[in-house]
């Protein structure tokens, strides 16, 4: 019999940011294939989000915890109770982070010269900080088992700027929008945050990678689209499902001695 090196059946994974778009997508796919999932998120746990996954897939292989991800204390009451019903996580996948909407004020999303203290501050907080607690409480947890992998959620812009050009007809209109530095810089501390990780638990069968995405698409206006997607070889945004099988290889044993790396799934954006 052919091994299935993509089984993840009965996997305690845990989600943060598992109301996101992505993160609601990771669910489906994940819970389809078999593993119990454990979304986190900071919206109360009756919201429209959670309900309508619970009647599309089922409560049995689902549950949810209410976590402000940037606060220890927190992550750890929501550790012991999942550990006390579902056992220690084997899988951990922190895709929960900020960014700057469409409609954000120039604080948040203006020039350079323009963004305020506050912004900065509270994206290095949830993105990196928050991040960075996930692993330390999740994480610890898995040393102890001798087992487990993490998953950390990187974006093209960490990896490169931010092309302002695709930004410029809204410019034109008079709107001031810039994709803000602090997501840029956020989204690189994740490269080494993984690769430390990687190699303080590489002896406790812990393995951390990232995976870097890039554009997804969610109805965005016809002109950012067009401007996004001349600048991805493929000529598109990526669906929402296009991500998962990734996912799914990180934590299954198919990627068994893959550790410290990052995964880049983008399109080709920075191939050229």
């Amino acid at each position: 019999m052919i091994p299935d090196l993509f089984n993840i059946e009965n996997k305690v994974v845990i989600i943060t940011g598992g109301l996101g778009q992505l993160g609601r997508q990771f669910t489906r796919g994940l819970v389809l294939y078999g593993a119990n999932v454990i979304i986190l998120d900071i919206l109360p746990s009756n919201n429209n989000y959670y309900l309508h996954l619970t009647d599309e897939l089922g409560s049995s292989h689902l549950d949810y915890y209410q976590v402000d991800i940037t606060n220890k204390e927190s992550i750890d009451i929501v550790s012991k109770n999942i550990i006390r019903k579902w056992d220690c996580p084997s899988g951990l996948i922190n895709t929960a982070a900020i960014d700057a909407p469409p409609n954000a004020s120039l604080e948040n999303a203006g020039p350079l010269e323009l963004y305020s203290e506050a912004a900065w501050d509270k994206m290095l907080e949830v993105n990196v900080k928050g991040t960075f607690l996930c692993c330390q409480i999740f994480g610890s947890e898995m040393a102890k088992k001798n087992r487990g992998s993490i998953i950390n959620i990187s974006s093209i812009y960490g990896m490169v700027s931010p092309d302002q050009r695709i930004y410029q007809y809204r410019r034109k209109k008079g709107e001031q929008f810039y994709k803000p530095v602090a997501y840029s810089v956020s989204k690189s501390a994740i490269y080494n945050l993984t690769r430390y990780l990687a190699t303080y638990w590489g002896e406790q069968n812990v393995r951390v990678n990232t995976i870097t995405f890039g554009g997804v698409f969610n109805n965005q206006d016809k002109e950012f689209l067009q401007e996004y997607c001349i600048r991805v070889p493929l000529g598109r945004m990526a669906s929402e499902n296009e991500y998962t099988g990734a996912i799914v290889f990180l934590l299954s044993d198919a990627s068994s001695y893959m550790t410290g790396s990052n995964m880049i799934i983008d399109g080709g954006w920075t191939a050229w």
